[in-house]
């Protein structure tokens, strides 16, 4: 092999040792560069017409997180909030291309409630517990690990970490003093039938319940043995640089005792109050982590196996994974084709979503929630 030919095999081994995640901008802590739409190959003008489009369909709710949630939910019995929150901004958010700021509306360092994308943040903390080994796999039975009266009885006992994670446990109990039962109950019936409702088999029905997501927080929360919001900060939310204006709240009551220490066991959502709280541009270094599958500037923050696994469609429903929604089975976007773009979802009109073929990121905030799909279907108009 002559010189100029050895040269080459070594740079072609030195390209293909790159991680992928080298491609894009990684923001350091306080900064983040912008560029032009048209300077990474978007179109501009289809970019600002989507960002009308947010700006023309705000979440028609109440700015009062109170009244919006007693409205959201009032057809469930016992409602109420125990947990903090906080009157909205207005619309907000941020289009992320290669990692850049392509364009940004609203005030996107505003901490608001982000209601059920804290399940995203969640799912991420239940992979960071299987990467750290303190989970040996999601098929292994909770009450292995969690050995309290959280799952006692023939059914609860089988209920895996899998199907905690993609909402299919039907878990059945109190949690905080809140039933399983009166968390978006049926439509039809009274109390007493769903009360006295046997649960169906765990793992074939996705019913979304933040009580039972409530106990996978707990769960995990014994696991890691101290609290959620601490094992978020120090491997994810420092490291990509994330400001320090983010909170992770419970309820008034849901303190509990792990190794003669009073935690709060924090919730999956603001259901009934609590929850992430927190600015659009740190959502966007949170999706900026899983755009790059799990690695932030060469260090792999998070397994690109458990980045993976968020993405596929969970047994019960096509359209959810672990945590995070997908843009596929019913509950896919009807103007938006691509199957492999996956987001997260809560509340209001919350949405970080991901898509992977285009390098985008896009955070959008009290955005009306049915607009979402036209929303990100004039976003990829841009990208044409």
């Amino acid at each position: 092999m002559n010189r100029f030919a050895l040269a080459l095999s070594i740079i072609i081994v030195l390209l293909d040792s790159i991680p992928i995640s080298a491609q894009n901008y990684f923001p350091p802590r306080g900064k983040w560069e912008t560029r032009t739409p048209q300077s990474l190959g978007l179109n501009a003008a289809k970019i600002d017409i989507a960002v009308k489009f947010a700006l023309d369909n705000e979440y028609s709710g109440s700015k009062d997180s109170r009244i919006a949630s007693y409205e959201g939910f009032s057809s469930e019995p016992y409602h109420e909030l125990v947990g903090p929150t906080r009157e909205r901004g207005g619309p907000a958010g941020v289009i992320l291309k290669n990692g850049y700021i392509v364009a940004q509306w609203g005030d996107v360092k505003r901490v608001d409630m982000t209601h059920s994308v804290t399940k995203s943040y969640l799912s991420t903390v239940a992979g960071l517990a299987l990467d750290e080994g303190l989970i040996g796999s999601v098929h292994d039975k909770v009450s292995d690990y969690v050995w309290d009266n959280t799952f006692d009885g023939a059914h609860n006992q089988k209920i895996e970490w899998h199907t905690l994670l993609n909402q299919s446990s039907a878990w059945s109990g109190t949690l905080f003093g809140m039933q399983d039962w009166a968390d978006r109950p049926p439509r039809r019936g009274g109390i007493d039938d769903w009360r006295f409702e046997k649960p169906v088999p765990s793992g074939t029905v996705m019913e979304y319940n933040d009580v039972r997501v409530n106990v996978l927080a707990y769960s995990l929360l014994q696991v890691w043995r101290k609290p959620l919001p601490q094992v978020l900060k120090e491997y994810i939310m420092d490291p990509i640089g994330a400001s320090t204006t983010w909170r992770w709240f419970g309820y008034e009551n849901s303190w509990v005792n792990v190794d003669g220490i009073n935690m709060q066991s924090v919730t999956g959502g603001g259901h009934s109050g609590g929850g992430v709280f927190i600015s659009a541009l740190d959502h966007a270094r949170f999706g900026l982590l899983f755009l790059n599958e799990g690695n932030w500037n060469g260090n792999q923050l998070i397994s690109k196996k458990w980045v993976g696994e968020v993405q596929k469609s969970s047994e019960a429903n096509a359209s959810y994974g672990y945590l995070w929604w997908l843009n596929r089975g019913p509950r896919k976007w009807k103007e938006v084709d691509d199957e492999s773009i996956y987001f997260a979802a809560g509340f209001g009109g919350n949405f970080i979503v991901i898509d992977k073929k285009n390098d985008l990121v896009v955070v959008t905030r009290w955005l009306e929630p049915n607009k979402i799909g036209p929303m990100m279907s004039l976003v990829l108009e841009a990208t044409k």
